[in-house]
């Protein structure tokens, strides 16, 4: 519930994590046997690969006590305060291709990749690039 002064505007919030109707869609495929109404899309952002950062994904259970709890297209998604702010307005999608089918992540704050397409690097993060390993 907010309360507004009289002539008060609401604060937007900026959605931290967003899925698209294919990623929401399968998650809910990957639950459907699920009896646990807390299971959720884990999303987080470590240290590592070629540019600094790589993303993982896994179901969770429950939240953390330092998780952010969001809901993005009727699916509960769960985000640590660590990884918060590197995944500010990212939408994961769901491909399948030729190539090979898996979550991705559109991630705005972004601003270089590794050819392996498995880590980031934003433009507050300085250093230099260190080699691709899986």
């Amino acid at each position: 519930m907010l309360d507004l002064q009289p002539d008060a505007q609401p604060i937007v919030q900026p959605t931290v994590v967003s899925l698209s109707d294919a990623a929401a869609s399968k998650l809910r495929e990957l639950t459907a046997e699920e009896t646990n109404p807390d299971v959720g899309l884990r999303v987080y952002v470590y240290s590592g690969g070629c540019s600094g950062f790589r993303y993982g994904m896994m179901l969770e259970d429950a939240p953390t006590a330092e998780d952010r709890i969001l809901e993005a297209n009727g699916v509960k998604v769960y985000v640590d305060g660590k990884s918060i702010d590197l995944l500010q307005g990212s939408e994961i999608d769901y491909v399948d291709t030729l190539m090979g089918a898996g979550f991705t992540v559109n991630n705005p704050n972004a601003v270089a990749a590794c050819g392996c397409g498995s880590s980031f690097r934003t433009a507050d993060d300085t250093g230099s690039p260190k080699g691709c390993s899986h």
